[in-house]
């Protein structure tokens, strides 16, 4: 089996995870004001029923989808409660506006995301969560 590109091990995750606590720990504390939302799950059926939906809508309106960014997000206040934060994924392509490549991995302007995977259990919780 050939290795993919990428890949890290638990231990690189982990100390990705950690770099990025003391940033989520500013936020919690200083803007949220409670712990905040770590991480996002898709299931498997979920992710590949919308790599699907979104490669057809995307050849549909004339784009060759070739990949997806996940964007780091965060819902709205609501009656002054803060939102937890959340990801969502978009569909990419090669975009042409008439000029030549504009992008190699442009966002879809007209490709709809998927959000609403499952928050963390607890929301804060850190990487590994068992």
């Amino acid at each position: 089996m050939a290795k993919i590109k990428g890949l890290i091990s638990p231990e690189k995750a982990k100390e990705l995870n950690d770099a990025f606590t003391t940033r989520c720990e500013l936020i919690s504390k200083d803007i949220v004001k409670r712990p905040d939302n770590r991480s996002s799950w898709y299931s498997i059926k979920e992710l590949k029923a919308y790599l699907k939906y979104a490669k057809k809508q995307a050849k549909k309106n004339g784009h060759k989808m070739n990949g997806v960014r996940i964007y780091c997000g965060a819902y709205p206040t609501v009656d002054g409660k803060v939102g937890y934060s959340t990801s969502f994924i978009v569909p990419t392509a090669k975009i042409i506006d008439g000029k030549g490549d504009v992008g190699g991995n442009g966002d879809i302007p007209d490709g709809e995301g998927l959000n609403d995977g499952q928050q963390g259990d607890p929301p804060n919780a850190n990487y590994p969560q068992l």
